[in-house]
């Protein structure tokens, strides 16, 4: 999937722009594009991108997809179903850690709706001016994210950005908010940005594993107590998405603005 990537980002831009995705269908608009992510109108976001709309296969139309790097559209088919089978894997993992059926957390994010995007970070002249990516949790349910060995990826911990060692054969899972309200912060999201460097261009392809925009999502009663009250309030997850994108990321202001009061 790596490979497949690279070859298309080091293909002559008459290529990719053949790809590239609508920006009147909006910033999660499925095909090639670049630095989507501005604040006063000066772009933060120092990359390249292309997003897969992968599941559910009603979605999935690999025509839209880069035809002149060899074996591509298989490539991100088989790796599409993988990773569907790893993170419900993952997700029952989860829902077992906390005494909940093994499938509770599937069926709470209810039909998967997921998204391949593959990011490319060149090198960067003034890299203290931008970032790869913004501080931000992801938005749905879990992230299953991929490497090459450039370093870039960041993780803040204790009020601290730490670097998170590549894993170049390695698969990095990312909690993202709505497992975070279905397990009532026993499970917490991740707040991660990517850095960029003057001298090598990074690689990742993150894989989201998020609900239907219809979907409601809501806290696992099971979780709540007098010593465990609910901290966040029910969201439809389309309504959470719209919230997202207008307010912009900016670590976890999106999750925050549900927590219910005690």
């Amino acid at each position: 999937m790596r490979g497949a990537g690279l070859a298309f980002f080091r293909s002559p831009m008459e290529e990719k722009l053949r790809f590239a995705c609508d920006p009147a269908r909006g910033a999660a608009a499925e095909g090639y594009g670049s630095r989507m992510l501005a604040n006063d109108d000066s772009v933060l976001d120092w990359r390249d991108y292309f997003d897969h709309h992968t599941l559910p296969e009603s979605r999935r139309d690999p025509t839209r997809w880069p035809d002149f790097v060899p074996g591509y559209r298989d490539t991100v088919v088989k790796y599409s179903n993988n990773m569907k089978d790893l993170a419900q894997k993952l997700l029952r993992i989860i829902s077992e850690s906390l005494n909940l059926p093994p499938s509770y957390i599937e069926e709470a994010v209810g039909e998967v709706y997921q998204n391949i995007t593959i990011s490319y970070y060149s090198p960067c002249p003034q890299p203290d001016l931008a970032l790869g990516l913004q501080s931000h949790s992801d938005m749905g349910a879990i992230t299953l994210l991929i490497q090459d060995d450039v370093g870039g990826l960041e993780v803040l911990k204790d009020g601290m950005w730490l670097p998170v060692s590549p894993l170049p054969d390695g698969i990095l899972v990312i909690l993202a908010d709505q497992t975070e309200i279905i397990t009532n912060g026993r499970y917490k999201s991740a707040v991660h940005r990517a850095i960029v460097n003057t001298d090598h261009a990074r690689l990742s392809v993150a894989t989201f594993y998020d609900p239907s925009k219809s979907q409601k999502i809501w806290t696992a009663p099971q979780l709540v107590c007098k010593e465990h009250p609910q901290k966040y309030q029910d969201v439809i997850y389309g309504d959470y998405v719209s919230s997202w994108y207008s307010k912009g990321p900016e670590g976890k202001r999106n999750i925050d603005a549900l927590l219910i009061e005690q």
